[in-house]
């Protein structure tokens, strides 16, 4: 594809850099975790910002996910300026570990504050104007948000893709309140996909390629009817002949003008649920993607986003592209896709981001057992969480393996299964 636009590379390797052009006006903080429906959610979403995060308690996703694993990741990149929220601090040795390998100080922006009270005390706090969230939260005043929650929880519903301008699967949405869900035309033929509109992490996304896979869509999302957390639902065109997944980011400032964060290669399940990506900071030509990012990056600006957007992209075997998904938010990749100036510098130009690692022991046993492959910067480690299991200790780890090539990183990633450690 034949492009016009002209886009640079964000240079920084931390959410500080990134958001430093758009925080000068007022006192501006991270919330690093999502929101969730779960009982055990002092703010459950469920007044007005509705996501599907499971169908019921046994599914959904689980606190330590959401609330440690998944913030401590980006804490990782945070950098010194733009100050984090968290209401779980990570482990002290996960900290010292970053601030030996990653290089920041991890000290006076890191704010804990109780997760029973925190959105009270963010609302009512004078410490900060406004803050930035990966979803709208029901529990935080309308005006703390740093993007209006209205207006981000349109741009992040699956309906609202087909009005960004870039080609999509056709698709049809539906009002569950004005339809009923029996009354529906589905397709005749299969495959098609069902999705809700604000599914987390792979939720509320449904692959149906036979009558089974309906029923079990169906029981699914009268579920979430019934707990009444969904409105909206899209039933969507299956793209065909699928030879690469992308998932393409970049940052939109207050200004509309656009940086170029990186494009992974994603590693997904059969379902469709995120595992990690892999890119090739030198080979990655983000070019082919030009007229996407450019018409994605001024609808977000015309409704006055401004932050981190990632989308999927399909590719087909005719080079045909897709964009399937569009995430107004920092994305599962985006600590990874920021590491391209350090490991480039390094020499590294290939890494693989997987948050599905485990291995046996303490995280300080693991961070001595790993010793000289983190000092090599060959595995990178976002987040850890020690977890028991039949009385047996065992670590669960979102990492980055790296490598000048390929075939070197698959070989350090061997080497690192022979140490222990675990997919």
């Amino acid at each position: 594809m034949n492009s016009t636009y002209e886009f640079d590379y964000f240079q920084g390797n931390s959410f500080s850099d990134l958001f430093a052009q758009d925080i000068t006006d007022a006192r501006y903080g991270f919330i690093l975790n999502y929101p969730a429906t779960a009982s055990w959610a002092a703010y459950p979403n469920n007044k007005k910002y509705f996501l599907q995060d499971g169908s019921s308690e046994a599914t959904k996703a689980s606190f330590d996910k959401i609330c440690q694993k998944e913030p401590w990741k980006n804490i990782a990149v945070l950098g010194d300026v733009l100050p984090g929220i968290v209401i779980i601090p990570p482990p002290n040795s996960l900290v010292d570990y970053w601030r030996e390998h990653l290089g920041f100080s991890y000290t006076n922006n890191i704010e804990m504050i109780d997760c029973s009270t925190y959105l009270d005390e963010l609302s009512q706090s004078d410490r900060f104007d406004q803050l930035i969230v990966l979803f709208p939260f029901d529990g935080l005043k309308p005006e703390k948000h740093a993007v209006d929650p209205d207006t981000h929880y349109r741009l992040l519903s699956k309906v609202t893709l087909a009005e960004l301008g870039v080609p999509c699967p056709k698709y049809s949405s539906y009002d569950l309140h004005a339809q009923k869900l029996e009354d529906i035309q589905l397709p005749e033929q299969f495959p098609y996909l069902i999705k809700t509109s604000h599914g987390l992490s792979g939720e509320g996304t449904y692959i149906i390629e036979n009558t089974s896979d309906l029923n079990y869509c169906l029981k699914e999302i009268r579920q979430y009817l019934h707990i009444k957390l969904v409105d909206t639902i899209v039933v969507s065109e299956f793209i065909k002949n699928v030879v690469q997944n992308y998932c393409v980011q970049f940052y939109v400032n207050k200004a509309g003008d656009i940086s170029l964060i990186g494009t992974t290669i994603q590693l997904v399940t059969p379902e469709g649920s995120f595992l990690g990506g892999l890119i090739d900071y030198r080979q990655s030509d983000m070019s082919k993607f030009y007229e996407m990012i450019a018409a994605i990056g001024q609808y977000a600006h015309q409704q006055g986003y401004f932050g981190v957007i990632g989308f999927d992209v399909l590719e087909n075997s005719q080079g045909e592209l897709y964009a399937i998904d569009a995430n107004f938010r920092v994305n599962g990749s985006t600590a990874l896709c920021l590491q391209r100036y350090t490991l480039l510098g390094l020499g590294k130009e290939v890494a693989k981001y997987f948050s599905g690692y485990r291995m046996d022991g303490t995280l300080d046993s693991i961070l001595e057992t790993l010793k000289p492959e983190l000092a090599r910067k060959d595995f990178m480690i976002l987040s850890a969480q020690e977890k028991v299991k039949y009385g047996k200790i065992y670590s669960e780890i979102y990492g980055i393996v790296t490598g000048e090539t390929s075939e070197e990183m698959q070989q350090i990633e061997h080497k690192l299964r022979d140490k222990g450690l675990m997919i």
